[in-house]
């Protein structure tokens, strides 16, 4: 049909005038605007009626429209025009509930009237990282089933350490100062010989163990203290909150020192590297007047850190304990953070990282998203198979009551039998309530950028002596040949790599590697690590680590061991908790660390 024919046929019906669409274009340009015609002003009994008779003259296929008493809650009363433009096709059914989502929207209302209460103090209060309302998050049925590490917002209990001049960065950035939040825990020996630098793993303060500032307990709290396998009696424990980290170190989320307005770095903070932030410790150590280290431990994160100041400062790290960490990250751990990092850089409160001036919601849903992704790798299936299986919501007594009288529940005694939850869209099996909930409590604990940064930092991470040599030359370009210089193996003058020194091995070596030809980048890599060929060392793994795999472990052992280093521990823990293992297995993980240390 040609656009005049379609024009000349086409009728809007008004009760019963018609009048041609080029008639009512003319009207409406001519005339005043008229009153938007109300649901009430047309009999409920008319109303669909007349809805399907528009559409029919428009050419559309009829359909049922929503009812006159249908709302939302952002349009409670729509006038004929808007019911008429929203009909939907007819079903048999209705519309599925989505209580997950009401609860983010109602999250978002939340936070929208606590902001506007916070006025000019929401910048510090995002600085600090206080949830900026008080309202508890939703429990779920799975919250309490089983061991949980214990990571907590810190605002307070803290010491700080003020780096006041231009600390240049790896990849080329640069900060004009910076601060690292750290706190401590035991007694520092006369000759200060008794140190232990801990490392943390992404996410995690300093905050490791309760003390007098601060009796939260700590995300390593039965590690730590007298008798534990971190001995307070013996031992003096340093942990900091990473440079770029949100819990009173220097990140995104702190005021830029350059910006007159004070407002915060956002993503001009530069990039890091895992080398980065232990420089900074190492700067805080040199302010403490430790001149060397007892040992230098860390999990996950934290692992690649104790791998970094072994190579940067090999002369002043006595011992080295890595647990679900790495020397290298795999491109499967990499995808997995940058799915993480995706979905919240999706959420438009986001605004490209600059969301800390007043008023501004921080990206709380994708936040929620990233963590539910970042928990799925934390744990493992073995555990979530005991844990949860393939259980469902049950019923609260009401609507178990309402689902018996109709579908039947009483067992053939006649007792009552707990009914399951009709299946829901929303979180429905318990490990969906699991997620959702892990998601709900760390939404608004942590900075976004904060994690975005750091998550980087771990992907940039490989110890190969190519991508250290790759490091070093963008440092040095950046900076200057005294500033870049000391982070790749040593060469000789025609440039060539020197090999480290053979040391005599007290038995063969034998490779723990499932499968060596699958591992084609372990002879770089162990070049890489050859400064720590005289190091001991303990690595440990755990066999149901999907972040970490076990396999991973096992190379840091194989790179040392074949760079002649005979004092390498290597365990290997059969423990269902996956990555978590690091967090929850005082026995098997604090006991590796406790002998080891003796």
């Amino acid at each position: 049909m040609s656009r005049t024919a379609m024009l000349s046929t086409s009728r809007l019906l008004f009760g019963s005038t018609t009048v041609s669409r080029p008639a009512l274009a003319a009207a409406s340009a001519s005339a005043a605007p008229a009153p938007s015609l109300a649901p009430s002003a047309i009999p409920s009994s008319r109303r669909p009626r007349l809805a399907r008779t528009i559409h029919a003259r428009l050419g559309e296929a009829p359909s049922a429209c929503a009812s006159s008493d249908h709302k939302t809650p952002t349009q409670p009363h729509r006038s004929f025009a808007q019911l008429a433009s929203t009909c939907v096709p007819s079903s048999s059914n209705p519309s599925a509930a989505f209580p997950c989502i009401d609860a983010n929207e109602q999250r978002a209302e939340r936070l929208r009237r606590q902001y506007a209460r916070q006025g000019p103090a929401l910048a510090v209060s995002l600085q600090q990282q206080q949830q900026p309302d008080d309202t508890p998050a939703p429990s779920t049925e799975a919250e309490d089933d089983g061991p949980e590490p214990s990571y907590t917002k810190v605002v307070s209990g803290y010491q700080t350490f003020h780096y006041p001049t231009e600390f240049p960065l790896d990849y080329g950035g640069k900060l004009p100062s910076f601060q690292l939040a750290y706190e401590s825990w035991g007694t520092l020996s006369p000759a200060r010989d008794n140190v232990i630098l801990l490392h943390t793993g992404l996410s995690a303060s300093s905050h490791a163990a309760s003390t007098p500032s601060n009796t939260a307990k700590g995300w390593w709290e039965d590690f730590i203290g007298p008798g534990k396998p971190l001995d307070t009696d013996k031992y003096h424990i340093i942990c900091t909150n990473v440079l770029g980290g949100c819990y009173g170190s220097t990140g995104p989320s702190s005021p830029d020192p350059l910006d007159p307005s004070g407002a915060a770095y956002g993503t001009r903070f530069p990039i890091l590297s895992v080398f980065d932030m232990v420089r900074a410790q190492f700067l805080l150590l040199d302010h403490l007047g430790i001149d060397r280290l007892y040992a230098s431990i860390g999990s996950s994160m934290g692992g690649m850190q104790s791998i970094a100041a072994a190579h940067l400062e090999r002369e002043r790290v006595g011992r080295l304990v890595s647990i679900s960490g790495c020397a290298r990250s795999a491109p499967a751990s990499i995808a997995l953070r940058y799915a993480q990092r995706s979905v919240l850089m999706s959420d438009p409160n986001w605004n490209r990282g600059f969301y800390y001036a007043p008023g501004q919601l921080p990206p709380h849903t994708g936040m929620k998203l990233a963590r539910q992704i970042a928990t799925f790798t934390y744990r493992s299936g073995p555990e979530w198979e005991q844990r949860f299986g393939r259980a469902r919501r049950i019923a609260s007594s009401t609507a178990a009551a309402q689902q018996r009288s109709t579908i039947g529940g009483s067992g053939p005694g006649g007792e009552t039998v707990e009914q399951e939850l009709d299946p829901a869209l929303c979180p429905d099996f318990l490990i969906e309530t699991y997620l959702d909930h892990q998601g709900e409590q760390f939404c608004l604990k942590y900075d976004a950028n904060s994690l975005i940064y750091i998550s980087k930092a771990m992907d940039l991470f490989d110890m190969s002596d190519h991508a250290l040599a790759d490091v070093e030359r963008r440092r040095t370009h950046a900076h200057g040949e005294e500033v870049g210089a000391g982070l790749a193996p040593s060469c000789g003058e025609d440039g060539a790599k020197i090999a480290p020194a053979p040391r005599p091995r007290a038995r063969k070596h034998i490779s723990t590697l499932s499968s060596p030809a699958a591992h084609a980048y372990v002879p770089a890599l162990a070049r890489g690590l050859s400064r720590l060929g005289d190091i001991p060392t303990l690595v440990i793994g755990v066999q149901s680590d999907i972040l970490f795999p076990v396999e991973q472990q096992r190379e840091i052992a194989e790179c040392l061991r074949l760079n002649g280093n005979d004092q390498v521990r290597y365990y290997e823990i059969d423990a269902p908790h996956g990555h978590d293992s690091f967090l929850i297995d005082v026995a098997n993980v604090g006991g590796a660390i406790k002998g080891f240390l003796s």
